[in-house]
């Protein structure tokens, strides 16, 4: 069903409204971590798509409380690769931002994968620890490219597959992610799922 989704880039537009999206999908994968509770979700404004991601992570920390990934962040533009804005959905604490991994002229993102390391019981958590992306063109016609972040993996868990690929005709306009909060002298996980809305507003209407 499609949805129009009224939403407020309040984080890096100081509240300011764009108006609406048109959502009509939204992807997940299965193998998400267990804790902590879903953000607001944060959209691009209309009739822009992202085309880019980064990620906030955490290096090892040895003996140390390990989080790894803490958050995501999208890089969206228009049609014509202008007007160049970024949006996240919630963020740990700890680590620091990776490089912008971008789509190829022409390509935005449609889909993912989680590397995530599952309950560890009395042992470290961290949860999710890496993401990667499939890349399309809009209406479908030029393929699937996949990108990631070199190495390409965390350290600690699995990867799982692949979300569903948004429906041709739309692509990645927004996220929301799941964050459990600072625990204290408890083991930290921070950032443990996210999900992706695909939009098909390609002209902001």
């Amino acid at each position: 069903m499609t949805n129009l989704r009224f939403v407020c880039l309040g984080l890096l537009c100081a509240g300011v409204c764009y108006g609406a999206r048109t959502v009509v999908q939204e992807i997940a994968v299965t193998n998400g971590g267990p804790y902590g509770s879903w953000t607001s979700p944060e959209y691009c404004p209309p009739g822009q798509f992202a085309t880019g991601y980064s990620m906030k992570i955490e290096a090892s920390q040895f003996s140390g409380d390990d989080t790894a990934m803490n958050s995501m962040r999208l890089t969206c533009s228009d049609a014509n690769g202008h007007n160049i804005n970024q949006v996240t959905s919630g963020q740990g604490p700890f680590g620091s931002w990776t490089n912008l991994e971008s789509c190829p002229a022409g390509k935005y993102l449609v889909a993912f994968v989680l590397q995530v390391e599952g309950p560890q019981g009395s042992s470290d958590d961290t949860a999710a620890n890496y993401a990667r992306f499939y890349c399309r063109d809009f209406v479908g016609t030029q393929g699937i490219t996949e990108i990631s972040h070199s190495p390409g993996q965390g350290v600690w868990g699995n990867y799982g597959n692949y979300s569903p690929t948004c429906p041709v005709n739309s692509a990645i306009c927004g996220l929301t992610t799941k964050i459990e909060g600072d625990q204290g002298s408890g083991d930290d996980t921070t950032l443990n799922d996210v999900k992706f809305y695909c939009c098909s507003d390609l002209h902001g209407k």
